[in-house]
């Protein structure tokens, strides 16, 4: 039995709008990493007690009290058109003008424009980049949201803008299969995209003397253009290009693989693949941009460089790395459980703070709530039915500020300052275990 200090019972349960981008069904059969943090945030969030009402398109998939699908389909042969995003905003709004709720969370592009005229707080989470144009629609928001970074290194690039917490994006890790014998074959994961980095890859483990599986979107027209100037041209008998991997084809691979590579030549905000990756006991070899440093333990969980032409060493060093502490590190840093505990305290600080401002009682004076209809769960795909709901809070408690503490059987360094925000773990009898056999969260 953990020894985790839980929620309180008295803590007021949270009514939470949780809007989801138009692009792809909450969660994903195949890309989309936000609508797959989305669904682990909602499934999560609800196991804790509150009530949330998922805002989104296609089917109901997730534990969500209530489920708002403004597309029936959703349009994800348009995803990079702006025209899809501007109607789901609008639609968003007319659905929220008749919701009651305590908190807005929006996870899209054009949703915080609605918020300078909510009734309620908006909270959003910035899931790209903080810099140039994007920098500069963020800054224009002003205080009419509150934000969320999903890294430091997101954070620090705009510190001016009114953050409310730092929130890593996380995985549940019972769902992606473990294994301790790889097999001789690198894997990248990811858009086709020069900022991702799929050539530098191919480089790379052609120099290392692997074959290469790359595995990712190609559906915008920059993605077949650099497919067509870059990628195809490196082409050969050690490289399989296999297009976009669902989410039962993207966990075979990811557990196979002696080693994903993540080249990324830009600042990337988090980088999902790189956990999903580690959960499997595959290390990555990545370039040192954006979060990597904080999300991957160097000489632990890979190996982290600054130039491309030290790739194919790194390749080399990653292989003899300990897949078990590799699954570890994300077990205890990177789950469902953590990352829910601290969007609620997010949710908390932000209400208490608006109380504040406007002389309110905060959650104890609001209206009493209309009647909601609640609904069992729709069947997941069998493709997605490996991913139970947590039992709440599941081994987290937000505990004074306190550091996220690592159990020292395992060899981990303590969590960085950057992990440290409202979240205290406790690991029992050197476990990283969750209730769920091994492969899960925390004991």
């Amino acid at each position: 039995m953990s020894s985790a200090a839980f929620m309180p019972d008295c803590a007021e349960k949270l009514r939470i709008a949780m809007v989801a981008p138009p692009w792809f069904e909450v969660p994903p059969p195949a890309y989309g990493g936000v609508e797959a943090v989305v669904a682990d945030l909602v499934d999560d969030l609800t196991a804790r007690g509150h009530e949330i009402t998922l805002i989104g398109a296609g089917k109901p998939l997730t534990a969500a009290h209530r489920f708002i699908p403004l597309w029936d389909v959703p349009p994800s042969e348009r995803l990079g058109e702006p025209f899809p995003e501007v109607v789901h905003a609008a639609r968003v709004a007319e659905v929220l003008d008749d919701l009651d709720v305590d908190v807005v969370h929006d996870h899209t592009l054009a949703g915080p424009l609605l918020g300078r005229g909510s009734r309620v707080p908006t909270v959003i989470t910035v899931h790209g980049p903080v810099t140039g144009q994007e920098g500069e629609y963020y800054r224009a928001l002003g205080r009419s949201v509150r934000m969320v970074a999903i890294s430091e290194a997101q954070r620090s690039h705009a510190p001016e803008l009114p953050w409310a917490a730092t929130v890593h994006n996380s995985v549940r890790v019972s769902t992606f299969p473990f294994r301790a014998e790889k097999e001789p074959f690198v894997l990248f994961l990811g858009r086709m995209n020069p900022d991702k980095g799929p050539h530098l890859a191919i480089d790379a483990a052609r120099a290392a003397g692997l074959p290469i599986v790359l595995a990712g979107k190609c559906s915008e027209p920059a993605e077949k253009a650099y497919l067509e100037r870059e990628i195809k041209p490196r082409l050969g008998p050690d490289t399989e290009l296999v297009g976009v991997a669902d989410a039962a084809a993207k966990r075979d691979l990811l557990s196979r693989a002696c080693a994903l590579l993540f080249p990324i030549c830009w600042e990337e905000p988090f980088g999902l693949v790189m956990i999903e990756a580690m959960a499997c006991g595959t290390p990555v070899v990545a370039l040192r941009r954006g979060s990597v440093p904080e999300i991957v333990v160097n000489g632990v969980t890979g190996i982290v460089k600054d130039d491309p032409a030290q790739l194919p060493e790194a390749i080399e060093l990653a292989r003899r790395l300990d897949p078990a502490a590799c699954q570890a590190h994300v077990a205890t840093r990177f789950t469902t459980e953590l990352m829910a505990a601290r969007y609620e305290d997010a949710y908390r600080r932000v209400l208490a703070e608006k109380a504040l401002a406007t002389g309110g009682r905060g959650l104890a004076g609001r209206a009493a709530r209309r009647p909601v209809a609640t609904r069992r769960p729709a069947a997941r795909p069998a493709s997605l039915t490996a991913r139970p709901a947590s039992p709440a809070p599941a081994g987290v408690a937000l505990l004074r500020r306190e550091r996220v503490e690592v159990d020292p059987d395992h060899g981990l360094a303590k969590a960085p300052g950057h992990l440290g925000d409202d979240v205290g773990v406790v690991v029992e009898g050197g476990r990283l275990d969750d209730r769920r056999g091994p492969g899960g969260g925390v004991a």
